[in-house]
This record gives C-alpha cells, structure tokens and sequence, in this order.
C-alpha cells in the first residue's frame, strides 16, 4: 500500500465514524407544504379584500353621481324660457333728415312725431274760432348753427296737429327757412313734407348748382321729409320732386 492508499482508506474510515456518530436529518418537506399553503390563503384574502374595496368605492361614485329623489339631473334640466321683450311705444319719435355745413354754419334738419299731444302744448285758433283737430304731433326741428329756427315762437314753433301715424293731410308742404327775414336771407334750408311717392328732391340753383336731398320717413309713421341747405346769397331757379323711377313729380320755379 503506497501512502496516497492510506490516506484515502483513513478518510474513508473517519466519514464513515463521522455519519454514524452525527445521523442527516431528513428534508422538512411537510413544514415547507404548510409553509406554501399559508401564503396561498394570504394571497386570497389580500385580493378579495382589494376587489372588495373597488366594489365599493364604484358604488360611492354612483351614489354621489345618482340624483336625489325628485332632483333633476343638471344634464338635462330645461334651459330657462327667455320671455319675449316687449318694447313700449315711445311717445316721441324721430328721424334726422339731413345735416351737414354752409357757409361755415353747422345746420341740421329733423322730423319729429309726437302720439299724444305733449303736456302743456295748446292747439292754436285757426280764424273763425274753430279749434285745431287732431291727436298728435308733427314738429320739424331745423337748427342753423346751434339755434333752433322760430325759437322764438316758443317750444312748439314750426309744429302741427296730426291723427295717428298716416294723416295725409300733413305732407305735401315745401318752403324757404332762415334764421332771420323770413327765410329770404342769409344760409337757408330748403325743407319739404312730400307725397308718399317722392324718393328725393333737387333744388337747382342761379349758378347751375344742383343740390339733391333724399327722403326719410320717421319710423312707425307715414311722415317723411327731405331738406337741401340754400347757402347765402344764391338764388333758386327750381325745386323738382323725383320718385325712385326717376320721374319728376313736380317742378316748381316760385322760389328766389
């Protein structure tokens, strides 16, 4: 026996001695089993619980979201019914004729219709003693350079009795006004109350001027008007009327 055989032989025997003396225990497979079947049942819990709050947390969110009894849902609570504005009949209304500068004058011309006849305003006497009819009011307000036309008269100057909105009996009125001499000095204006046909009118003037003024009519009314400024020193050869064909209505040569 050489010496590498007797040392192997003696290790034999000393792990031989060693097993005997210090016998292996076997694997704890049961312990491991318990150990597995534990954490499965704690998994299950786990998640039955999760699943348990989110079915109630979805349920919360549908109470909150779910309307109270005889509530309305805001989707689809009617819109609000706007009423109908109703718009009161103005006691006085208006339309601006014209306007513009002659002369370095500023002068405007408007037409003015009052539905009841306004409060301190009295009908003038015709001759024979005879009362003015009517229930409204027709004012032509002309102003040249800041001062009204016939002030002086008074706040009812250059205005007349009418009935309702279409009283024939107010249009078909043309004349020459002035701030002074009775309209036949100074910067005039040239105002007319025409026929409901009348679309404008042309005032041609000495010089061959030819001054056009278009027809406005107050709203709600039949009366209308256009004006045409005469500036100072010119003198009028004719005032013809037009209807929106083009066709003279009438011709007048009685003005200076």
């Amino acid at each position: 026996m050489t010496p590498d055989h007797g040392q192997e032989d003696w290790a034999r025997a000393a792990f031989a001695r060693s097993r005997e003396t210090y016998p292996s225990s076997q694997a704890p497979v049961h312990q491991i089993l318990t150990a597995a079947r534990t954490r499965r049942k704690r998994r299950r819990a786990a998640a039955a619980v999760a699943s348990a709050a989110c079915v109630l947390g979805i349920g919360l969110t549908a109470a909150f979201l779910r309307p109270s009894p005889g509530a309305v849902a805001p989707a689809h609570r009617p819109a609000p019914v706007a009423s109908s504005p109703v718009t009161p009949a103005l006691d006085k209304v208006g339309a601006r004729v014209a306007e513009g500068t002659t002369d370095g004058h500023r002068w405007s011309v408007t037409l003015e219709f009052h539905r009841k006849l306004p409060k301190g305003y009295t009908p003038p006497n015709p001759p024979g003693g005879t009362t003015a009819q009517g229930t409204s009011l027709l004012c032509r307000r002309m102003y040249i350079g800041g001062v009204r036309i016939d002030h002086q008269g008074g706040p009812w100057s250059d205005c007349q009795t009418v009935t309702g909105t279409q009283d024939p009996g107010a249009s078909g009125g043309l004349g020459l006004w002035s701030l002074h001499d009775k309209g036949l000095s100074g910067t005039r204006l040239m105002v007319s109350t025409p026929e409901a046909d009348v679309a404008y009118g042309i005032v041609t003037l000495a010089d061959g001027t030819h001054v056009k003024a278009t027809t406005v009519t107050v709203p709600g009314t039949a009366y209308r008007a256009w004006a045409a400024p005469i500036p100072n020193g010119k003198t009028i050869t004719t005032v013809d009327q037009y209807d929106t064909h083009g066709n003279r209505l009438t011709h007048d040569t009685n003005w200076h």
